[in-house]
């Protein structure tokens, strides 16, 4: 099918296949997407109302802030408090920890754009830094990069990296545990285009790589929809523009370089195998968390957040009792609501 990614016309015709298979099917489809700006695009463009009522499509852990756990957060915030510089992307300014966040720590705090701005920060200053290197396989090749580099002796990193398909593979274990629902998978198209498409041939569900456009969106959703029908499992390609199956060949061997993969913790997740990035040894000496001997266990915290569920797939936004009244973007009680990326902050913005 020839796809108009910015054409109305194009959309209602997607939207008329996908009820035509939907209706064909009979039974309700819930498809789970993985990526914070899928959720923009959808949310924003009204994707959902071109959907039949029998299709439901909900969101996964895709915002790589709102999984950052709670214990590494506090730890920045320490670090913050005891003097130590910390250089971070502006989304994780405002996540809240066991009490506060990194934006009213009363630290040194400064939001750069990369992890390069965060070294020439630390050329300036006599003060140790710490940049918080958050984000999925898509940012992960930028520390590596940076790794790599000579770097300045009061420079350090705390890694916080984690890989989209180990919480996949986890997801789709709790389904076969306890029955939820899980038909398919829309695939992030930036974690694709670095990783490509086999990390994800392992899972026996439907699977689309998809592009985000509206029209990329209601693609992806048409291919699968097409997929659960004819009773089939495959990964799918929608975004061949940008992503390909290989995947950015340089940007996995700057990782395997540089990072040790790991049993981490994710937030609102337990901990979840194989799932994220530690740095190699020969690195130990940039690594914040042994340099500074940063301690990331979390504490419970009963706030009445439901984030780690509306992460999981299994409720949305506006089930929780807090949403738009105390959870609001600039006084956030989860980290669903900070994140651009957040499910929360975008059905707040676009509510």
């Amino acid at each position: 099918m020839n796809v108009d990614y910015g054409d109305h016309q194009t959309a209602l015709r997607l939207s008329d296949k996908i009820g035509k298979l939907v209706r064909k099917h009979g039974k309700e489809i819930k498809i789970m997407h993985v990526c914070g700006t899928h959720e923009a695009s959808i949310t924003r463009f009204g994707v959902r109302s071109l959907l039949p009522e029998n299709l439901r499509v909900v969101m996964g852990p895709g915002c790589p802030v709102c999984i950052t756990p709670q214990g590494e957060i506090d730890a920045a915030i320490k670090m913050a408090k005891d003097g130590i510089t910390v250089a971070t992307y502006g989304d994780l300014m405002r996540v809240p920890g066991t009490e506060g966040s990194l934006a009213d720590s009363g630290g040194d705090v400064h939001i750069v754009g990369s992890i390069t701005h965060a070294a020439e920060l630390a050329k300036k200053t006599d003060n140790e830094v710490v940049f918080i290197a958050v984000g999925f396989e898509t940012t992960a090749p930028t520390t590596s990069v940076a790794l790599l580099q000579t770097l300045p002796d009061n420079f350090s990193i705390m890694c916080s990296h984690r890989l989209i398909p180990p919480a996949l593979r986890w997801l789709l274990e709790q389904v076969h545990q306890s029955g939820a629902q899980i038909d398919g998978f829309l695939l992030p198209g930036h974690v694709c285009t670095i990783i490509g498409l086999r990390p994800f041939e392992e899972f026996l569900v439907p699977q689309v790589v998809a592009g985000f456009e509206p029209n990329d969106v209601l693609y992806g959703l048409y291919l699968i929809a097409k997929q659960i029908v004819n009773g089939e499992h495959k990964v799918e390609n929608a975004y061949p523009r940008v992503a390909h199956y290989e995947g950015n060949v340089k940007a996995q061997e700057l990782m395997q370089r540089t990072f040790d993969v790991v049993d981490v913790e994710w937030r609102g997740f337990p901990v979840i195998s194989q799932s994220g990035y530690a740095m190699k040894r020969e690195f130990a000496s940039y690594d914040a968390r042994l340099r500074h001997n940063l301690d990331f266990a979390s504490r419970e915290v009963k706030t009445g957040c439901i984030c780690n569920l509306v992460l999981q797939g299994l409720r949305v936004p506006t089930d929780c009792k807090l949403f738009a009244k105390a959870c609001v973007p600039h006084k956030a009680v989860g980290p669903c609501m900070v994140s651009g990326e957040g499910a929360c902050n975008v059905w707040y913005k676009n509510r």
